[in-house]
Formats: C-alpha cells, sequence, structure tokens
C-alpha cells in the first residue's frame, strides 16, 4: 500500500526530538527484524545510549514501515526522518560516484572490500551526498549478490537468456543483467515476493540473508552463487539533523557506528552460513559455477565509465588498492 508523506510526517512529528536534555533520533529501514544488518543498528542504538547516558537515544522502525529506501531518503532530505539504511545502489541516484561499488567483480575478495570501504575511498564516498541533505556515517557488509529463480537453474549466462530478472532501481544493476543477457525489471524489494509468485519476474538477485528473510525461497527453488556483485550498505543521517547535533553528539554517534560495524561483519559472516544450511533444508538447489565466465560477460562495464573520470579514477583506486 502506498504511504503519503502526510501520514509519515505526522507519525514521525519529528525525526529528531529534543526532551530537556535528552535527544531521540528517529531511523527506518526496510529490513527484517532478524536481519544482520538491523540487529548491527540495534546495537550501535546500544552504544550510543551507553555512550551518552541516555542523553542520546535512536528508535528503529524496521520492515519498510516508514517507506521504501527512496521514500525514506527523501523524508531525511526534508528533515522529517533522522536516520535511514540504504544500498549503495540506491545512492547512485544521489551521489554517482557511487556506481564505482556496484560494478560486477570490482572487489577481489572481502578483504579487499573492506579496505576500500573503511579507508579513504570508502570515507570520501560516505560524505558525497552532503550537497542533498544527506551524509554517510559508514558502510555494512551486505555480502556479495547471486541470481535466485522459479522456473530453471542458471549455470552460466546463457542460462539467463530470456528470463525477467528483478534488480535494484540502479543503472549499474541493469547494465550487469543486460550484459549478461538476461531482462532486468526493476522493482522495489517489498513487492517483489508477489512478483515472484505471479511470475511477473523469473528471478531476483541478492544475498543469502536477505534471500532467507524475505522467505523468497518459498517461491525461488534455484540459487546460483555467482557472486556477482558485492554492494554494501550504507548507513545515512540527514544532514539537517546531523548540523542540530553538538560535536559531543556526533562523537557518540560516529564512534557507535564504527563499533556496529565490527560487530556487523561479525553477525553476517554467522547468518551467511546459517541461511545457506536453511536453505539447503528447504530443499533449494545451490549452485556453485565457475565465476570466471559471469566475469568475463560484464568485464566491458567498467571501461564504459571512461568517458565519466570522476567515477572511473574511483575504479582505477580501488583495483590499484592492495588487500
Amino acid at each position: 500500500m502506498k504511504k503519503t508523506f502526510y501520514w509519515i510526517i505526522a507519525l514521525l512529528s519529528a525525526s529528531c526530538s529534543q526532551i530537556s536534555d535528552s535527544r531521540v533520533l528517529k531511523l527506518a529501514h526496510g529490513l527484517d527484524a532478524q536481519h544482520p544488518v538491523h540487529l548491527a543498528m540495534e546495537y550501535m542504538a546500544k552504544r550510543v545510549a551507553e555512550k551518552s547516558g541516555g542523553k542520546l537515544t535512536i528508535q528503529i522502525y524496521t520492515s519498510g514501515q516508514l517507506g521504501s529506501e527512496r521514500e525514506c531518503l527523501e523524508l531525511l532530505q526534508i528533515g522529517s526522518l533522522a536516520m535511514t539504511k540504504v544500498s549503495s545502489a540506491v545512492m547512485e541516484n544521489f551521489a554517482p560516484n557511487f556506481k564505482a561499488l556496484g560494478l560486477p567483480y570490482i572487489f577481489r575478495s572481502r578483504q579487499h572490500q573492506f579496505k576500500v570501504l573503511d579507508g579513504p575511498i570508502g570515507q570520501e564516498l560516505l560524505v558525497q551526498a552532503e550537497k542533498y541533505w544527506l551524509r554517510g556515517l559508514c558502510f555494512y557488509d551486505a555480502g556479495s549478490r547471486s541470481f535466485y529463480t522459479t522456473k530453471k537453474p542458471i549455470y552460466s549466462p546463457e542460462d539467463l537468456q530470456g528470463l525477467k530478472i528483478r534488480v535494484m532501481k540502479s543503472q549499474t544493476a541493469i547494465e550487469m543483467v543486460n550484459a549478461l543477457g538476461g531482462s532486468p525489471t526493476p522493482i522495489s524489494f517489498g513487492e517483489l515476493f508477489t512478483a515472484l509468485q505471479q511470475g511477473v519476474v523469473d528471478g531476483a538477485e541478492n544475498n543469502p540473508p536477505s534471500f532467507v528473510t524475505s522467505r523468497h525461497y518459498e517461491v525461488c527453488k534455484y540459487y546460483t552463487l555467482n557472486e556477482h556483485t558485492s554492494v554494501p550498505d550504507v548507513l545515512i543521517i540527514s544532514t539537517k539533523v546531523w548540523n542540530l547535533l553538538s560535536e559531543q553528539e556526533k562523537k557518540w554517534l560516529l564512534e557507535a557506528a564504527q563499533e556496529s560495524v565490527i560487530e556487523q561483519r561479525r553477525l553476517w559472516e554467522i547468518s551467511e552460513n546459517e541461511c545457506l544450511a536453511l536453505l539447503e533444508k528447504e530443499g533449494v538447489q545451490i549452485i556453485r559455477p565457475d565465476k570466471t565466465v559471469f566475469a568475463q560477460k560484464v568485464a566491458a562495464l567498467a571501461e564504459n565509465y571512461r568517458n565519466e573520470p570522476e567515477i572511473y579514477s574511483y575504479i582505477q583506486r580501488i583495483r590499484a588498492t592492495q588487500e
């Protein structure tokens, strides 16, 4: 059901409530309450409260209660919501340099990805949407995205021919599925289960925890671990809210966010292993293909950015980062 800003703003009343000498920040996202990224944000909220002695607290709304990722970002822009978690693919629409993070097989390993995100490249990207009233606080690990389908297994890119594959509203994701031979179909995550059930799309692509918590495995019985992209999640705060915080409050929040990154990576590894075991138990066929044939099909996508020097510079810097 389509949510209106009038209802959401009435519910929120204030994204950053000041009660005597305490402040409450409201954070909304689209994930299930059992998702490791949500659990990490709960950990962050706990650490903020501990560090501040209760003077700064975070109130979390789960499961898309306050809208889609894009709707939450729009609420941040007008200051009606303090914080949200979005995929970095969604951030491409506000800060184009994020496209470099969504390129297929741009990261050589999980260690390489963390080195990029934790280093100068990641820190630069976090603040690049400030002119759109959005400021990144940290990156969360969202694992690697792989294809899952309803009708047939995917062993090679040729098997994607003629299949409608749901993608995020990201130009990079659309170009990738096109390059692999599929038909990219942007659909919001909240509408995807029904779209898979009704055959509007033949499959989608996501990481194991999201595949499980969304219960898409009830419809899709084939999961191909080709791990084409490792698109991180981003914790975002409204700059309208950020600018209201004192230096001490900013310090508490940033410290707690960084601590939650460490906790989230620990939780993610556990969750990923548990989810793959659950999928096998539920009768999902897990396929581990030769990833090089997928990588070869999409290798040219990075070169398409030669005419966009800033993005291409980030691509080159990511490639040059040592593990």
